[in-house]
């Protein structure tokens, strides 16, 4: 009878675990090669400024960074921009101030507007909700080697529309390799050319998948090379302390261990 029970029990555990799988079936992510990947990766600084360029062309229409501040253009390790380009750019948004009860033009205390739409996601931290290549139980390991995951999800899916569609309930879904269960709502966002890049960079369509890409990377982690480069002073730290506890102990017993040599 127990034999039996077992028996019924993994036979419904695997039909679950193969219908699970089979319902949330993962899309392609394909790997780029982003600047910022590894332990010594660091942003481009002119693939920033392309890629806020395509957000705020492109993007801007329907998605919002909401968390992000606008000053933040100018930080070090980010697009780098000016005091002056900063207000300039802040003064093309206009946001709600409730003191004025009123809109007004931005300044660059104000933060990047929300999504207009209620079905476009905020995209301020999407490539760290999107996060991928965590390693075995989520130690991250492989994110030295592949990068984090979010903005090769992004770049994946802004390439992976194959041009079929389908309407369901009265929604029009289109096929994305990259999306979870091949099938989404959002009609492709943009095409070759779409972008006029004032120093003349490739505006392909792959290429400006990854620039925005490696903008919302850094939306999401504005602070990131400054955490590695204290990440490495740590490591270098502690390697060099090692090495002095191990000589320190080893002068410290060395008389020890020759009595009982002896």
């Amino acid at each position: 009878m127990l034999k039996q029970l077992a028996i019924s029990a993994a036979v419904a555990l695997a039909l679950s675990a193969g219908a699970a799988t089979a319902a949330g079936e993962d899309g392609i992510v394909e790997t780029f090669d982003f600047s910022f990947k590894g332990p010594f990766g660091r942003f481009d600084q002119a693939q920033l400024q392309r890629g806020l360029k395509v957000y705020t062309e492109v993007c801007a229409a329907c998605h919002g960074l909401e968390y992000v501040p606008l000053r933040t253009l100018g930080d070090e390790g980010g697009p780098g921009f000016s005091e002056d380009q900063v207000r300039a750019y802040a003064g093309q948004f206009e946001v709600f101030d409730e003191e004025l009860d009123d809109f007004r033009p931005a300044v660059p205390t104000d933060h990047f507007p929300g999504s207009n739409l209620e079905t476009a996601p905020d995209l301020s931290v999407m490539a760290k909700a999107r996060a991928g290549f965590h390693g075995p139980y989520g130690l991250g390991i492989n994110q030295l080697v592949n990068g984090i995951g979010g903005p090769e999800y992004i770049a994946s899916l802004l390439l992976g529309y194959t041009g079929e569609e389908k309407e369901e309930a009265g929604t029009l879904y289109y096929e994305n390799t990259a999306y979870p269960g091949r099938w989404i709502a959002m009609a492709p966002p943009m095409d070759d050319g779409w972008v006029d890049f004032d120093d003349g960079a490739d505006n392909s369509l792959r290429e400006m998948s990854k620039d925005v890409s490696a903008f919302l990377m850094w939306t999401a982690e504005p602070k990131m090379m400054a955490r590695k480069q204290s990440g490495f002073v740590a490591v270098l730290f502690l390697t060099v302390l090692s090495v002095l506890l191990y000589l320190t102990n080893k002068r410290i017993w060395a008389p020890v261990k020759g009595k009982k040599n002896a």
